[in-house]
């Protein structure tokens, strides 16, 4: 089937807002989607507070991407924070400012947003094609799709692709697309695990004792970043918070190295020199353990992964103790499974696409979103680039067909 509509593959934020662009112009857009509802991994990234993105300078904001020759960076310029704020309130969903800079709908909860944009882009003509997945091109460059009634096949005016990374199979971002789109001999880098758990070798006591438990009021660094969130301890390693802020270093290390060290400063409020001089002051004949809790109150998990961590002989003297504490070196020993990981570094490589994100090999067909090789932390980093591609990508095919009929218009 020809049409002169334009398709969206995917119902993640990246397709939904170049949905938006591309039905604000007045355009008909078919969206397909694999699974059987929309949006499911934005609902589960909501499930504790959907965090659409973060306050801070443009220059602040930006740095927390992997960017590739300003591309995303120029996206993010023409659709950053503020842009986001707006656009929630043309939704009819206020947002709210959390005390770190965390953006949030007024809500806290992904479905109500979720359900107010898809109404809106439905109102404007959208159709919402569901358990239709895209399976490659047929022969004559149709766009071929597994549905419930069988093979369905067409031939849209342009097609926008915003099918994910390559983690949460189970939500519908399997990464099986990069498996066409080789076969069409466009660039694909391969997926990584980013913002994601990491492996530890901890000992048995520790495994069992404190798997589960949350580190709190500690700095974490590696690779000269550094983040005052929480981590978990988990049975065979540590994830959450601060270990997902500084996943991208930790990882690289991992991959160049065979290991990364993430080093905990377990009392950032407390200089060295106040912490040797407390355990300076306390009675000899108490036990270590004894001397930590009452000079410094540093007992359960904290306690625990200094003994887990730390040279025994380097906490005997207190100025050795408290350099411990105040740089505690964790050795990471590899990353959590990749499907487990909240996002993926990796995907359709940017010199396969042109200013407007399309594929120069395939022209009318864009590609946006997480399935594009960028990378950023958690912290409504991932949703703004998300949202702020399929903003560029939807330009992209305005400004495409204009070209196309235009030129069209010339012949004639």
């Amino acid at each position: 089937m020809t049409t002169e509509r334009v398709a969206v593959i995917g119902t993640g934020p990246a397709a939904l807002m170049a949905a938006e662009v591309i039905t604000g112009a007045g355009l008909g857009v078919d969206i397909y989607e694999a699974m059987p509802s929309a949006g499911r991994k934005v609902l589960m990234a909501g499930k504790s507070g959907l965090n659409i993105s973060h306050t801070g300078s443009q220059k602040d904001f930006a740095a927390q991407y992997q960017d590739h020759d300003g591309r995303l960076r120029g996206c993010l310029k023409a659709f950053g924070p503020e842009a986001v704020v707006q656009w929630m309130d043309g939704l009819g969903m206020p947002a709210h400012t959390g005390p770190t800079g965390r953006i949030f709908p007024q809500s806290m909860k992904a479905s109500p947003l979720l359900r107010a944009w898809l109404r809106r882009l439905q109102g404007r003509g959208a159709r919402l094609h569901l358990k239709h997945r895209w399976a490659g091109w047929d022969a004559w460059g149709a766009l071929v799709f597994t549905a419930p009634e069988g093979q369905v096949v067409i031939r849209p005016a342009a097609t926008v692709f915003a099918l994910g990374g390559g983690s949460w199979r189970r939500l519908g971002s399997d990464g099986e697309w990069t498996a066409p789109f080789a076969e069409a001999g466009i660039p694909v880098t391969r997926f990584r695990p980013s913002n994601c758990g990491f492996l530890v070798d901890w000992s048995d006591r520790m495994r069992d004792a404190f798997a589960g438990a949350p580190v709190k009021g500690v700095r974490l660094s590696a690779a000269g970043r550094e983040t005052r969130e929480e981590l978990t301890i988990t049975a065979r390693g540590v994830e959450s918070g601060g270990v997902y802020t500084l996943s991208a270093p930790l990882r690289d290390a991992i991959e160049t190295e065979g290991s990364a060290t993430l080093w905990l400063d377990l009392l950032p409020d407390l200089e060295a020199s106040e912490i040797a001089r407390r355990l300076a002051a306390a009675p000899a004949k108490q036990s270590l353990s004894n001397r930590l809790r009452k000079a410094l109150n540093l007992t359960g998990v904290k306690a625990a992964l200094l003994f887990e961590c730390a040279d025994r002989a380097a906490l005997k003297q207190p100025e050795d103790a408290a350099k411990a504490i105040k740089a505690l070196p964790m050795r990471l020993t590899g990353t959590a499974p990749l499907d487990e990981a909240i996002s993926t570094a990796g995907g359709v490589a940017w010199d396969a696409l042109d200013t407007n994100f399309m594929l120069t090999g395939k022209p009318g067909h864009f590609c946006a979103g997480e399935m594009i090789a960028w990378d950023a932390p958690t912290g409504g980093y991932l949703i703004t680039a998300c949202m702020a591609t399929g903003r560029a990508a939807g330009a992209g095919v305005l400004a495409w067909l204009a070209r196309e009929r235009s030129g069209v218009s010339r012949q004639l």
